[in-house]
């Protein structure tokens, strides 16, 4: 790789630390002050009354948790509905309904966060489903996220209480005073870059060859902004952030990648600040930042190898990958965005090399925790800190505790739980898709276009980005089948709603608690040893638990 291509990377990559080292602390500070603040704005005030919500009352994890739920089972029957009634609805480009199964499978997606796509946008949707179901869903399911984080960072600052706050507040607040404002500044500056933003169809164009083609249009920045903003990551067009409409130049790329972490990253300063601990937060980003170099690292380092007989034949690894952005820009957005819970990709990883393409796989499988979707990653964090302070009390004889609370075995059980939820839907859906005959067939002969090896890390790869909530793919993999959209949909909504209910019990539990005083027995939990700690404990946690199935796909196909 020649120097020029080199320096180029290291100053996106710079750039982008750069910045969000500048907006740890001020959005961090305000996210904080969001969730903390006694007043109310009016507009706030006016949706609680139509609603019919106190937002000065209080609710216990339970009733939080059903709060959740049922918005959550409102918006996938909206957005199904809309996607039945397209065809009558205005602004649907004359497309017809979408069918059942695929129905169900993207309103599950939207709603859980995922945004994964069995379909080709821009010829399945609608101006106004795409406006007014999955734009909206991309908002208010990553408020869902950032709520559930607040709720479990209370359990920890509370003390002696039956409550962790009020989710309708907390969704309203997530929405109003974070998501739309930042989401309004963050498409302003995307169409600044080139994107597309407008009501058009579909507009017939002649190529420079002579031929005819449609080219379609609409509101792309709009959804574009929210789509990162909220580590959602469901395109407008089919091909993603590698479409020119959506990420046209290579600073819209960098700009888009900072999108996607802003969040994410400032969410560890909002949690120091309302513990009272700020060294608590930073010491939770330094191991995010720490998991996501390595990893960003790898993949670029593997993909810069091209290991394979056809990279070496070319001269590099530029399959699947936009001559605009080049390695570098590729795999930093690969990083960021299995890293998090977006699934946008500039780049198609089903054609990276097969140890490269291992790699943001393996950075959905430790749960998307560096620094994770937001609100997400934080509290998935906090749930393995939880089983790390265990881990590190029964290692050196010190008293189990974090943030002043005693972690005993019912907070073990319910980290234990959460963080055996998605294991066991990645590997009982990969194992089903080949176990059962008449879905293997239906598999093998539908939805593999690779057969063998790398067709099982498709497969492998889909349940992954599914249980974790990412909806990116590797994209030889045709998964709108009666299975794969079922699996996938099922997957999908218990990979985001079990997990979040386990994580809402942690905070009733730890909030009922009163504060134990530290004393020498009390393990420190902001030093590097900690650091070191909770990061080892969550690769290994992933290691053990996938290391044989990735010896069967990606690991097997790259090392022969």
């Amino acid at each position: 790789m020649d120097a020029a291509t080199i320096t180029t990377g290291i100053l996106q990559i710079a750039t982008v630390l750069l910045i969000l080292a500048l907006l740890y602390r001020p959005l961090g500070d305000w996210i904080a002050r969001v969730f903390t603040s006694e007043k109310d704005w009016r507009v706030e005030r006016g949706l609680y009354r139509l609603v019919g919500v106190d937002p000065r009352s209080q609710q216990t994890w339970q009733a939080y948790a059903r709060g959740v739920l049922a918005f959550s089972l409102v918006g996938v029957l909206f957005v199904y509905a809309l996607q039945r009634f397209q065809a009558v609805l205005p602004y649907s480009l004359g497309l017809p309904a979408v069918p059942e199964g695929l129905a169900f499978n993207t309103a599950a997606s939207f709603v859980a966060n995922t945004n994964w796509q069995s379909y080709s946008p821009e010829l399945t949707m609608g101006h106004t489903v795409q406006l007014a179901g999955l734009a909206v869903q991309n908002f208010v399911s990553a408020a869902v996220g950032i709520a559930v984080a607040v709720a479990l960072v209370r359990g920890f600052a509370r003390r002696g209480a039956s409550t962790i706050g009020n989710f309708w507040v907390d969704l309203a607040r997530a929405v109003i005073r974070l998501l739309l404002p930042l989401a309004l500044v963050a498409a302003i500056a995307l169409v600044a870059a080139g994107v597309v933003q407008n009501f058009a169809g579909f507009t017939d164009v002649t190529t420079v060859s002579g031929g005819t083609q449609s080219i379609p249009g609409g509101p792309v920045a709009s959804q574009e902004a929210i789509k990162l903003l909220g580590t959602n990551g469901g395109g407008f067009f089919n091909a993603n952030s590698a479409h020119p409409f959506e990420n046209p130049t290579p600073w819209s790329n960098v700009l888009e990648i900072l999108l996607i972490l802003a969040i994410p990253v400032a969410l560890p300063r909002a949690f120091g600040r309302m513990v009272g601990y700020d060294r608590q937060g930073y010491a939770i980003l330094a191991v995010m930042g720490s998991i996501a170099i390595v990893s960003i690292a790898a993949v670029t380092w593997l993909e810069s190898l091209g290991l394979g007989t056809a990279p070496q034949l070319a001269g590099s690894a530029m399959e699947g990958k936009e001559v605009r952005y080049g390695i570098w820009g590729s795999t930093l957005f690969a990083g960021a965005t299995t890293l998090t819970s977006t699934g946008a990709v500039n780049s198609m990883h089903d054609s990276y090399t097969p140890l490269g393409g291992m790699i943001p796989m393996i950075n959905m499988m430790l749960g998307e925790i560096a620094p994770g979707g937001v609100g997400s990653g934080l509290y998935g964090m906090l749930v393995l800190a939880v089983i790390a302070v265990f881990v590190g009390g029964l290692l050196v004889g010190r008293t189990p505790e974090y943030l002043g609370k005693k972690i005993g075995p019912t907070q073990i059980k319910l980290a234990s739980l959460y963080i055996l939820v998605t294991p066991t839907l990645v590997l009982a859906g990969t194992a089903l898709s080949f176990g059962i005959p008449a879905i293997r067939a239906d598999v093998e002969a539908t939805s593999i276009w690779n057969p063998g090896v790398h067709g099982l890390s498709e497969v492998l790869y889909a349940f992954t980005s599914a249980a974790n909530n990412n909806g990116s793919a590797f994209a030889g993999l045709a998964a709108n089948t009666p299975w794969l959209n079922t699996a996938l949909g099922v997957a999908m909504l218990l990979g985001r709603f079990i997990p979040i209910v386990l994580a809402l019990a942690l905070a009733g539990s730890l909030a009922a608690q009163e504060s134990t005083p530290s004393n020498a027995g009390t393990l420190p939990t902001h030093r590097p040893q900690f650091v070191g700690l909770l990061a080892v404990v969550s690769v290994i946690i992933t290691a053990l638990t996938y290391f044989p199935v990735l010896t069967l796909g990606p690991l097997a196909e790259g090392l022969v």
